[in-house]
């Protein structure tokens, strides 16, 4: 081996060596063919991490504050930008940069440092083609999982690095929308509500308002007079807001919103017949003799107020008839002579009952009768019969009604016999499409409406509604809200039905156009987006919670009842 006197003209690098007259150039035209003005002096190879030193060769600079260009330089530094891994090793640029004097005298900034075109920006910690890996990885991923990717190639950085870097790319330039969906999204559930526009067309949010006031959705609609369409639900200041800001575009209610509106209804149309679904028993009822009524005595035996109010009566009275007055035997037992008193006029104990263990009146006695029923239909629960009996006036809390289920009811025996189905079954049932019925269920739904005529006519109204929704039958909805606003029986239908009325306009065209809010719908509800670079979800998750029949296309359909989050009443 050669001593290293006569190797050719190098230098030692790490563990590796490199000739700088043949290597250099070639590394030079590598990693930065696309930059100008750079200079590659070394590479230094470790077992993690390359170095390669290099330095720019620029003789003057523009100011970027007032753009004239000086050839003063006033200093050097030195930078560290990251670059993309090579052979699985991480990559550092020693880049020695120069500071130039500002030749305007009226500039502010007095120095300023140059950038190097396509490798580095100011605060720039990665080179720019690092930067557009981490931005690309970004838009494709997201945060965390575009964070655990960037751990796979050798450049590992937090999501918040990536969000950070998404939310600097400029907006792009994007076309007038002609159909837009409006929603709201909740900043803070519950409190803080913001709106959410989206480009139904493109399936892609346009912008985010910071709240859903029907001003401020006016005041955007009105600067884009190209809007023809309007997707939105049921909201007062949606409609407001849309009518005021684009009066000349046609509003669309969503469909979804619409068969969601109606499962309400039904759900409270078949609670009001509850008592209708109990099967009638088709055997007689042998009489049963009724049980003499036991008389019992208010003061249990046993209990020891009851026997010591005895045992004073018996004293109080023996001494009386030895012949103590009534003041000698309060002296002798300790007691005032007003207790004296009562104790010598009653002629039993139990007279003596006053007080806590007295019968007294209280505001729940008018109610028990309907516990009692309630109770002999099936129902159970404590808190669901308070929450009935509050329906009906009661103004007393949920303790009492424990107290009396607890101590009262639990010991009644229920009647025997198939438990009748609850409410939201029924319903379930009749906004379900008869032909995926289950053949149990179709029983059960048949046996129901046999018992209420109510019922079977509650299930046409539904399914006339639910034909003209699904086969986009606008036409027919005066039709069905003069037949629907007929039905007394069902006031909850009735007022669903004259509720229309009011946005009867936007409905009909929700019934009759293909437009919904169904992708303005998962960009709401879906990950949070920050602006309009964020796409929309995937066109198969587009009617993910969509349950009137044909636009969910699947066999298995399901109540509006059941949706995934509980929603506003729109």
């Amino acid at each position: 081996m050669s001593s290293p006197e006569n190797r050719p003209a190098g230098r030692w690098c790490g563990r590796q060596s490199f000739a700088v007259n043949e290597v250099l150039p070639q590394l030079d035209e590598l990693l930065f063919s696309s930059v100008e003005g750079v200079l590659v002096e070394s590479v230094d190879v470790t077992d993690t991490v390359v170095r390669v030193e290099a330095r720019t060769t620029a003789g003057r600079a523009a100011c970027p504050e007032c753009g004239c260009w000086s050839g003063r330089i006033h200093g050097s530094y030195l930078r560290f930008p990251r670059d993309l891994p090579t052979a699985g090793k991480h990559v550092v640029v020693s880049l020695r940069v120069q500071r130039f004097v500002c030749a305007e005298g009226s500039c502010t900034r007095k120095t300023f440092a140059e950038q190097v075109p396509g490798l580095t920006r100011r605060f720039g910690r990665q080179t720019e083609r690092l930067r557009s890996t981490l931005v690309s990885v970004g838009l494709a991923l997201a945060g965390r999982a575009g964070a655990l990717m960037t751990d796979a190639f050798k450049v590992p950085v937090s999501r918040n690095t990536l969000l950070r870097l998404i939310a600097s790319l400029p907006d792009p330039a994007t076309a007038a929308p002609r159909v837009v969906g409006v929603d709201e999204y909740a900043q803070r559930k519950g409190r803080i509500y913001g709106t959410v526009l989206v480009d139904v067309e493109t399936r892609r949010p346009i912008d985010l308002l910071p709240d859903r006031k029907a001003d401020t959705l006016a005041a955007w609609l009105a600067e884009r007079p190209g809007i023809e369409i309007i997707c939105r639900d049921r909201a007062s200041f949606f409609a407001e807001g849309a009518t005021r800001g684009t009066p000349q575009a046609l509003q669309v209610a969503d469909r979804w919103h619409l068969w969601h509106n109606l499962g309400e209804a039904a759900e409270k149309s078949v609670y009001r017949h509850r008592g209708c679904l109990r099967p009638t028993s088709s055997q007689s009822e042998e009489p049963q003799e009724e049980a003499e009524p036991v008389a019992l005595s208010p003061w249990p035996t046993g209990h020891r107020f009851a026997e010591r109010t005895r045992a004073k009566h018996a004293t109080i009275h023996a001494l009386l008839a030895a012949g103590h007055s009534k003041r000698s035997v309060a002296r002798q037992l300790g007691m005032t002579l007003n207790t004296i008193l009562r104790f010598s006029r009653a002629t039993t104990p139990e007279e003596m009952f006053t007080g806590q263990w007295q019968n007294r009146a209280t505001r729940l006695d008018d109610y028990k009768p309907y516990l009692d029923q309630r109770w002999q239909e099936g129902c159970t629960n404590a808190w669901q019969l308070w929450e009935e009996i509050k329906e009906q006036g009661y103004p007393r809390g949920y303790a009492s009604v424990r107290d009396y289920v607890g101590r009262t009811l639990r010991g009644k025996p229920q009647p025997v016999g198939p438990r009748p189905p609850s409410a939201r079954a029924v319903t379930r049932w009749i906004l379900t499409d008869p032909d995926a019925l289950p053949e149990a269920d179709r029983l059960h739904l048949k046996a129901a409406m046999a018992n209420c005529p109510e019922l079977t006519a509650l299930a046409e109204h539904v399914r006339s509604f639910a034909h003209m929704l699904t086969h986009l039958q606008g036409d027919r909805l005066p039709e069905w809200i003069e037949a629907a606003s007929a039905t007394a029986e069902l006031p909850s239908l009735r007022h669903f039905a004259q509720h229309l009325l009011r946005d009867l306009d936007a409905v009909t065209a929700g019934l009759t156009l293909p437009w919904n809010s169904g992708v303005v719908e998962v960009t709401s509800t879906g990950s949070r987006c920050s602006s309009a670079r964020c796409s929309a979800a995937q066109d198969s998750n587009s009617y993910a919670n969509e349950f009137y029949w044909r636009d969910r296309g699947s066999s298995g359909h399901q109540s509006p009842l059941r949706a995934t989050q509980p929603r506003r009443r729109s």
